[in-house]
């Protein structure tokens, strides 16, 4: 998260008329489930991208080889699986950035559903929480999604954005760059951005409503309440789309606001502390990660990609 600025059959018999669902199942079946998001997966690519920036002097900034190498690492895994990816190149404080895209073949292009994550950290350090949690989450539910051979009605795209710590220009530069009928097939974006706090708070965004319910309504499932996002509203990549009419929603576990003593009773965890105390620091590495929140973040997430794109 970028620093504050100022989801057919005939009927046999005349009592038995079966009518089509929307998900393309025959009525009365069970639309297909989402599967659960292995923690140990999303934590297995955070372990890859904390080597690479390891490698790499220590971050995984904008046009910097950890960045680069970041996006390698996540296009070779859809690639072996499928997906059809595209690399959007742009340039920003005179250094080159990249945007992946991964589209999930089938679906009605008509209506797309997205999910994304910013993959650059700042400088200072790996970015693990900020946001190698988002992205591992995102990818782990694509693989997912080609795991099961999911075929949703509506059509699957992934997004892995660049340069969101400098003001969110990768995110910007797609949306800008696609043209207004492209942009209307868009049916919802959904954003992560931090889903792994070590102090978690559970934050979803409420500015679709459709969106919300969705992630809400897992939550509920599990007899977690949740809270409105506001820490981070408007600072990271929903923000583009949002503002060119896109439905958009997505979850946060938080940043560097301090939980108060009524979210630690509800949530557990430190009151008085920050969300995420290495919040852009060169803490945030691997061991800066809550599981059970990873876990339950990145099941809400593929919970939000079936519910929406059936």
């Amino acid at each position: 998260m970028k620093l504050p600025v100022s989801g057919r059959m005939a009927a046999v018999g005349a009592t038995s008329i079966v009518m089509l669902l929307t998900s393309g199942s025959i009525a009365g079946a069970a639309p297909t489930a989402a599967p659960t998001i292995p923690v140990a997966g999303v934590k297995a690519h955070l372990t890859q991208l904390q080597s690479i920036a390891t490698a790499n002097g220590g971050n995984r900034a904008h046009g910097r080889t950890g960045y680069k190498a970041s996006i390698d690492y996540v296009k070779a895994q859809l690639d072996a699986v499928g997906f059809t990816t595209t690399i959007q190149q742009f340039t920003s404080s005179g250094r080159t950035g990249y945007n992946l895209i991964a589209d999930w073949p089938g679906g009605d292009t008509g209506q797309v559903v997205m999910a994304g994550s910013h993959l650059d950290s700042v400088t200072s350090g790996a970015g693990i929480n900020d946001n190698g949690s988002g992205s591992a989450a995102v990818l782990e539910t694509a693989l997912a999604v080609a795991r099961s051979g999911y075929q949703p009605a509506k059509h699957l795209r992934f997004a892995w954005w660049g340069a969101e710590e400098l003001g969110l220009v990768g995110s910007k530069y797609y949306v800008n760059n696609l043209s207004s009928a492209n942009r209307a097939r868009i049916s919802g974006y959904l954003n992560f951005d931090m889903i792994g706090s070590p102090n978690p708070g559970y934050f979803v965004y409420d500015d679709a409503a459709t969106i919300e319910k969705t992630f809400k309504d897992y939550y509920t499932g599990l007899g977690i309440a949740t809270e409105i996002e506001t820490e981070g509203d408007g600072r990271s990549d929903h923000a583009p789309f949002k503002n060119a009419g896109v439905p958009v929603g997505g979850l946060f576990s938080g940043a560097d606001y301090i939980k108060t003593a009524a979210q630690a009773a509800k949530w557990g965890g430190t009151a008085g502390k920050a969300f995420d105390p290495c919040y852009h620091s060169s803490c945030d590495t691997t061991a800066n990660i809550n599981d059970t929140a990873l876990d339950r973040n990145a099941n809400a997430l593929a919970y939000a990609i079936w519910t929406l794109s059936a």
